[in-house]
């Protein structure tokens, strides 16, 4: 199984509101996490820079930044775009991150 990182900006005064809407994550999101093979998925803020940190365990092919060609995604990234730094396509702005430590 690998770890996935990574990183993703939040605009401004947004936080509150990216907390809201991912403690009501679409059952059909989650459902398509989990057949990707996405598991044991976590979310980290740094309020002093808007900064996420994500880090994700994965069994498949894939991570989440890979399934924008899914529907359900697609509807995501278009429901969270005013809350964060995004592409053209609406997918969020994501710098994957190395792994450089890790301890069991």
């Amino acid at each position: 199984m690998k770890r996935i990182a990574f990183r993703m900006k939040l605009k401004p005064g947004a936080a509150a509101e990216y907390a809201r809407r991912h403690e009501a994550i679409w059952p059909e999101l989650k459902a398509l996490l989990k057949e990707a093979g996405i598991s044991d998925y976590s979310i980290f803020l740094d309020e002093e820079t808007g900064t996420l940190f994500a880090v994700q365990k994965n069994a498949g092919e894939v991570g989440s930044q890979d399934l924008g060609r899914n529907e359900v995604v697609q509807r995501w990234w278009a429901y969270m775009k005013d809350l964060m730094e995004t592409n053209p396509d609406n997918s969020p702005q994501s710098v994957p991150l190395k792994e450089v430590f890790h301890l069991d």
